[in-house]
Parts: structure tokens; sequence; C-alpha cells
């Protein structure tokens, strides 16, 4: 009984999903969240760092108090001064004086962060040298950006020459647009959920393509397997045969995005947030965020992407449709086919190609079954017929 679970199908590729024949409800999902992300951005756009958006940030010893006195102290000192402007992200680093408060405000003029700075200083009762105080410029974190879309399209442009290289411009065109989604989807969480964008999120950012990448090349390797020579056979449909190689990957895939959730869930949760490693918490999010809908849009986008695109070519289209009509022959007893499956095995259906295929179309193969083959003919495996090796077979007497 355990043997015929849903783990041990879909370690042995049998688990029968039908993927890429549901591609239109699939698409109609990621329509709707890149929709959503989109209007986030317009309406609710990004919480910026001070890298981005410009601010002040100001660094007391950890040994006054507790992070949440420091920040207390830092707004009172702030109101002191008629700033109008109030705390807006507080951490605690380390370094090698010791432990120590981040806390980030908005833009202050030189006047007002060294008014401020002293306040603080007579507030907690230190030396106002034990204090830093850093202004950063929003004009740094544009330049971070610019370098950061540079960044982007130069990793874009290698990632489709390398893909039409190794497999072709289709394979490429879906890989890539995965990608897109990929980013879109998880930008939008960000924006969503108010996350603060900070350098370390847009490195976490160009960081997950890799990953993302990496996991759409593993099943495009096993859908290139499938359909190498699809067209001299008319027992699949090449969405049939990627569907089979998304079935077969789907549990190398799976394992994959688990082991590397893993150090991300613990670099996130473990140092960020037992440790209080701050630092960290905008690293391992992006990367905890971006490889779970990575592992997603592989699987879900991609593929189904992948094969609409190949049924616009006409070998392809041409193919299909001889299986098609095989099928309808076969179900209707006009002609037997060695291997066929029956209408109950059927767990993977092709979308029709035209409502004349669909009034044609049979059985189709089994997920876990492979295409077979041409038999060689004639008897004994392909020996010639006759008596023997004698000429004409004759037997003496």
């Amino acid at each position: 009984m355990a043997q015929n679970g849903l783990a041990s199908r879909l370690y042995n590729g049998e688990a029968g999903l039908n993927i890429v024949g549901r591609r239109k409800l699939w698409f109609g999902v990621a329509g709707v969240l890149v929709l959503i992300a989109i209007l986030s951005f317009s309406i609710r756009g990004f919480s910026l760092g001070i890298e981005f958006a410009g601010g002040n940030s100001f660094q007391v010893p950890a040994s006054v108090g507790t992070l949440d006195d420091a920040e207390r102290e830092v707004n009172s000192a702030l109101a002191a001064e008629n700033t109008g402007i109030e705390v807006v992200t507080a951490q605690k680093v380390g370094g090698t004086g010791g432990d120590s408060y981040e806390l980030r405000t908005g833009q202050l003029s030189a006047e007002q962060a060294t008014a401020v700075k002293a306040q603080i200083a007579e507030d907690l009762g230190i030396d106002e040298g034990q204090i830093s105080n850093n202004q950063v410029s929003e004009a740094w974190g544009s330049q971070v950006t610019e370098r950061a879309v540079l960044g982007l399209v130069i990793f874009i442009a290698l990632v489709m020459v390398y893909l039409i290289l190794r497999f072709e411009w289709r394979m490429a065109v879906a890989a890539v647009s995965s990608l897109i989604m990929n980013l879109l989807l998880t930008a939008g969480i960000y924006s969503l959920v108010g996350f603060e964008v900070t350098p370390s999120t847009i490195i976490g950012f160009l960081t997950i393509l890799g990953f993302a990448l990496y996991d759409v090349v593993v099943v495009f390797d096993k859908v290139q397997e499938n359909t190498r020579g699809i067209t001299a056979n008319n027992n699949q449909t090449y969405g049939e045969a990627a569907n089979l190689a998304v079935n077969q990957s789907l549990m190398r895939s799976l394992n994959t995005s688990v082991v590397a959730l893993l150090p991300v869930g613990g670099l996130l949760f473990i140092g960020a947030g037992l440790l209080g490693a701050g630092t960290l918490k905008d690293l391992g999010l992006v990367l905890f965020v971006g490889m779970a809908v990575a592992f997603l849009t592989s699987i879900l986008v991609a593929t189904p992407l992948l094969a609409l695109l190949k049924n616009y070519d006409p070998r392809i289209q041409a193919h299909n449709k001889r299986v098609l009509t095989r099928r309808g022959a076969i179900a209707r007893g006009e002609v037997t086919g060695k291997g066929a499956a029956s209408p109950a095995q059927a767990d993977v259906t092709e979308e029709p190609l035209d409502p004349d295929a669909a009034a044609l179309a049979g059985a189709a193969p089994k997920v876990g079954a492979r295409p077979a083959g041409k038999r060689p003919t004639g008897a004994r495996g392909g020996r010639p017929g006759g008596g023997g090796n004698r000429p004409g077979g004759a037997k003496r007497r």
C-alpha cells in the first residue's frame, strides 16, 4: 500500500499530474497575481530603506537598555527638536566594539542631526562620542538601482543566448518569461506586505535568478529528452511528453527547493529572528520568498508555456493531429494499436488543437509510460523467414 502512495508515485514520476493540460488555469492564476502585483506597485509602492529614500541613522551602545528603550529615547529627542520625523526602523547590530542599536530616521539637515545627537546623549546619560550619526543621500540608492537594472538586463541577455544554444529559442522565451514572472511576483509580495527594500534586497533579487534558472533548465533538459524524435511515432503529443517530463522531474525540483530553503530559512528565522542579526533579515527574506516562488513558476508556468509555443510549430501541429486521429480510429475499433492505453488509463489529456481533433481524440497514454518505438518486423525479432538457414527451408529425409 505504501508503494502506491503519492510520495512513491512522485518519486517514480508516475503521479499523473495533468500540469501541461491545465495550462489555461495556471496562466489565469499567474495573470491575476501579476495584475495584483502591478496594481500594488502603482498604489502602494515600496517601503524603501534610507539607502534609497535618504535619511539618517543613529547608533547607540546596547548597554543603554533594550531596543525598545533606545527607540523611545530617540523618538523623544526627535520630538524635542521639532523635526516632525520618527524612527523608521530599529535593529540590533554587532561590531568590533560590541553590540549596538541602529535606529534609522527620515532625512534630517546637518544642524538637526547634530542637535538630535546631543539630545539623545543627554537623555541616555552617555557621552556624545559614543553615538555615531550617518547621513545617506537618496542619490546613492539611485546609483545602486541603475547598476542593478543593468546587471539584470545583461544577465537575461546571457541567459537567452545560453538557452538558445543549449536548447532552442522557444525554450529560451519560456524560461526568461518564467524568470521575469518570478521577479514580478516576489516584488509584488514585498510591495503588498511592506517589507523594506535595501541594497541586500537587490542582491537577493539577482541571486534568486540563478536558482530559478537552474530549476527551469533541469525540467527543460528532461523535456528535451522525452521529445527528441517525437514526430517519428504516433503515441504521444508534444504536450503529453512535456507533461511526462514535468512529472518525472517534479520530485527532483521539490527536493532541490527544500534543500535550498532550509539553510535560507535558518538564516532568516534563526539568524535574524532569534539571534537578532538584523543585517541578515533583508537578504534572507528575499531569498526565501524568491526561491519558493521560483519552484512554482518553473513547474506551473515555464513548461506549459513551452508546450503552448511548440503547438504553433507546423511540424508539431501535424504530429499532434496524427496522434489524435490515430487514437480516434483505435477508439472506434477501425485499427488496433499495440501498447495503446485503455480509456480508463488515460490520466493526462492534451488540450485539443481544434474541434475536429477533439472529436477524433481517444485514449492518451498513461503518464508513467514511455513512448513505444518501432519494433523490428519478421519472425524471431527481425530474422528473415524460412525454414532455418537452408535455402527454401526444406527438410531432408
